[in-house]
């Protein structure tokens, strides 16, 4: 990981398009992975989107203590840096404690603090001194307004490289509602900002203990998004979500991807 990546490159990228972070949920195993990439470095090269590779290496927020959580650290962290030194594109992870932002860095060039997470000073203080692009998901029960206070700590620790996702606002105990307006007022903290389709999508805790979701509405709320002036997407896909190991509920199937994008870069095209 010796290129250093930065938020202007996704932003004043030449197609002056949106950009992506996409892929599983957590990595489940090295081809599954490395095939998930393909495809996508595939689609995103034909349509002149920039694209960042996602996958968690470990999954700490669920629901049961049953529940996947990876196929331990370091192997996941390692086909994250394969992904990247074999297809030559940026990648994304969670961490989950300051103790990891420095192992995390080691592999990857953006970390993503989790939106209950996001009002951790240590966790921001921490992933800002790795240098590395901060991607910082506001958190269900903040309002939009209040993501400066977080964006502002990774500012503060001397790192300029901030983004904020939109994922949605609790309603009620069990769904999320994306007030579109979170777009342009995250905006005005002059930080790139991405819409999470496929989390924002998610129905928690049912009466299981898994998470439950609504898949057929990706392309709805993704063309919301594209439509409101989102600068990227953030979008979950496996092969086949029904056997993902987590969040398969609300991710898109992987041969879905490209009609999305394709008709995702027209809407874009439109609005400008």
């Amino acid at each position: 990981m010796n290129k250093i990546f930065t938020t202007d490159q996704l932003i004043n990228n030449k197609s002056n398009n949106f950009f992506l972070l996409a892929g599983p949920c957590v990595i489940e195993g090295e081809d599954m992975a490395l095939r998930i990439a393909e495809r996508a470095v595939e689609i995103t090269t034909k349509l002149n989107i920039p694209y960042v590779f996602k996958g968690s290496y470990r999954k700490a927020n669920r629901s049961r203590i049953d529940s996947f959580t990876g196929i331990g650290d370091e192997k996941a962290l390692k086909i994250l840096r394969k992904i990247n030194e074999t297809f030559d594109i940026p990648t994304v992870t969670d961490i989950h404690t300051a103790e990891e932002a420095a192992m995390a860095a080691e592999y990857v060039d953006v970390l993503q603090i989790p939106a209950f997470l996001c009002r951790q000073t240590d966790l921001l203080i921490a992933a800002a001194k790795t240098g590395k692009i901060i991607n910082i998901k506001k958190g269900q029960f903040l309002s939009p307004d209040a993501m400066q206070f977080a964006g502002q700590k990774v500012i503060d620790s001397g790192n300029n490289q901030v983004m904020l996702t939109e994922r949605g606002t609790t309603f009620g105990y069990q769904d999320l509602i994306v007030d579109y307006r979170a777009i342009p007022q995250m905006q005005a903290f002059h930080w790139p900002v991405i819409l999470d389709v496929t989390h924002s999508l998610q129905q928690p805790n049912q009466k299981a203990g898994v998470t439950g979701g609504q898949p057929e509405m990706i392309e709805t709320v993704a063309k919301a998004g594209i439509a409101t002036g989102a600068d990227g997407l953030f979008i979950e896909t496996h092969e086949n979500p029904s056997v993902a190991k987590s969040d398969g509920a609300n991710m898109l199937r992987l041969d879905l991807l490209e009609d999305l994008l394709t008709k995702l870069v027209r809407i874009r095209e439109a609005i400008q």
